[in-house]
C-alpha cells in the first residue's frame, strides 16, 4: 500500500505528493445541477483529499460567453492565486483573436481551452489558427476536448493538427473518452511527441491509465478530473489504485503538468 492509499483509508488528506488538477471548470452549466460550483466549495474538496492546484475554465467562458467566462475565470485565480490557474477559453465564433489579445499575456491564465463539440466547429478549422499560433510562440498547453467519432474533436483531428504544429503541446482532454477512443489516443500520442494525454472521463479505468504510462510514460499522461461537473474523487481514484510505480503515478499526478506549466512561465 502506498503513502496515497493509507491517507484514503485513514480518511485523512493526503500530503505525500503535490496533487494537480489539469482539467477543472467553475460556476453554474446551464443544462443541469452541479453541486458546490463555485471555488469555495471546490477548495473545500481539494483540501479534504490533498489536491494542491487546479486548472480551470469557467463554464460560462464555454458554454455562452467566452468574454464574460474568461474575466470571471481572471477573477477566481485572482482570489485564489496559490490554488488555481485559468485555462484561457477561445469560442471560434466569439473573436478568437481579441480573447487571445486580452489575456494572452495575463499571468492568471496559464494554457487555452477549446470544447469543438460544444461550439460545433472542427479542431482543424481556420478559425482556430490564433490559438495554434499562440501555443506555438508561448509554449502554453491547448486543453482540447475530445471525443471518438464526433465531426468535430475525434482524435484523428488531433493528429492532424499536431502534424501542423509540432511545437504545440496538445492536452487530449479526456483521451477519447470511450474504450476505442483511449486506443486512438494512445495511437496520436505515439506518433506525435507533444500529445499529451488527460484522464477525466466516464469510460475510463486504472487499467487503461496504466496502459497508457506503459506506452508513453508518465511524462505523457495528467491526471485531470473535469471538477465540479465530474466529483475529482472518482478520477483521483483510479489513479490512486491503479498499477502504477510511486514515481509514475507522482508524475501523472502533478509532477508533469507541473513541469509543463513551469516551462512557459506560468
Amino acid at each position: 500500500m502506498n503513502e496515497l492509499t493509507t491517507a484514503l483509508w485513514a480518511r485523512r488528506p493526503q500530503q505525500a505528493t503535490r496533487i494537480v488538477d489539469a482539467h477543472a471548470h467553475a460556476g453554474p452549466y446551464s443544462v443541469f445541477f452541479i453541486p458546490d460550483p463555485d471555488p469555495a466549495g471546490m477548495i473545500a474538496v481539494m483540501d479534504r483529499c490533498g489536491v494542491a492546484h487546479a486548472m480551470l475554465s469557467s463554464h460560462l467562458a464555454i458554454q455562452l460567453d467566452a468574454a464574460k467566462g474568461n474575466a470571471a475565470t481572471a477573477e477566481i485565480v485572482e482570489r485564489a492565486p496559490g490554488r488555481f490557474t485559468g485555462y484561457l477559453t477561445v469560442n471560434p465564433w466569439q473573436d478568437p483573436v481579441a480573447e487571445l489579445e486580452r489575456w494572452g499575456d495575463d499571468p492568471r491564465f496559464g494554457g487555452v481551452k477549446l470544447h469543438p463539440d460544444l461550439h460545433e466547429y472542427p479542431l482543424t478549422g481556420s478559425r482556430y489558427a490564433p490559438v495554434w499560433e499562440y501555443a506555438e510562440l508561448t509554449g502554453r498547453p491547448v486543453l482540447t476536448h475530445t471525443y471518438s467519432g464526433s465531426p468535430y474533436n475525434d482524435l484523428p483531428l488531433v493528429g492532424e493538427v499536431a502534424g501542423r504544429h509540432p511545437r504545440a503541446t496538445i492536452l487530449a482532454g479526456h483521451s477519447g473518452v470511450t474504450p476505442l477512443g483511449i486506443d486512438q489516443s494512445i495511437e496520436v500520442a505515439e506518433r506525435h511527441e507533444r500529445v499529451i494525454l488527460e484522464v477525466c472521463g466516464s469510460y475510463n479505468t486504472g487499467a487503461a491509465i496504466a496502459g497508457m504510462v506503459r506506452r508513453l510514460g508518465a511524462h505523457r499522461v495528467v491526471y485531470g478530473s473535469d471538477f465540479p461537473f465530474i466529483d475529482l474523487r472518482m478520477s483521483l481514484g483510479r489513479i490512486l489504485f491503479s498499477d502504477l510505480s510511486d514515481d509514475d503515478r507522482a508524475a501523472v499526478l502533478g509532477g508533469t503538468i507541473t513541469a509543463l506549466l513551469g516551462k512557459t512561465g506560468a
